[in-house]
């Protein structure tokens, strides 16, 4: 007879998810993990494996969330340019809030581990471009609803925007001041002509 689990499953890969989140793969252990989750090792072992594949599994359900929520975010907004303008404002009122500031849960595997991890390096490339559908998607709905002119390269203009993105998230990790910080983002949305 197999045995029901004794507790929530999408709970404990929350927390787990927060605390690498937080700390990062290589500086979190397992102790850490079961202390946050609430669970024993063995219990963490056959619900998720081992700590890789719990690392997988918090990243995935990261970038499900964060796609959701910037599509939500983008897309629920009317004109396009103040919806990514809200967008890339939040984004630094919220980084400025947090202390240390923990940045995008994707962007630190990106520069952790996917230099040394072909797998992180395709699932965080695979984020990179759903993130990218999503603002050519928001780009488009600008050139149908006559915002922006026909012969603008949504495309091209949404893979900027997100190595933009990129590369704000993890200049926010350093603090630096605010005016140089408010002036990039406001080059960045120059580009939404």
């Amino acid at each position: 007879m197999v045995r029901q689990r004794e507790f929530d499953e999408d709970r404990v890969l929350t927390d787990a998810m927060k605390l690498f989140w937080e700390k990062g793969y290589k500086a979190t252990s397992l102790n850490d993990l079961t202390a946050k989750m609430g669970i024993q090792r063995p219990s963490l072992y056959s619900a998720f494996g081992d700590k890789e594949e719990l690392f997988e599994a918090a990243l995935r359900k990261y970038t499900k969330l964060h796609a959701s929520y910037i599509r939500t975010k983008l897309q629920n907004t009317q004109p396009v340019k103040e919806a990514f303008r809200t967008f890339f404002e939040e984004l630094v009122e919220e980084e400025y809030r947090e202390s240390p500031s923990k940045g995008c849960f994707c962007i630190n595997t990106m520069v952790e581990l996917a230099p040394h991890d072909e797998k992180f390096e395709i699932l965080t490339r695979e984020h990179q471009m759903y993130l990218s559908v999503i603002f050519q998607e928001t780009i488009a709905a600008g050139i149908n609803s006559g915002e922006f002119e026909s012969s603008l390269n949504a495309k091209k203009l949404a893979q900027t925007l997100v190595v933009s993105l990129i590369g704000l998230t993890v200049l926010m990790k350093s603090r630096p001041e605010r005016s140089f910080v408010d002036n990039t983002v406001a080059m960045i949305l120059s580009l939404l002509k």
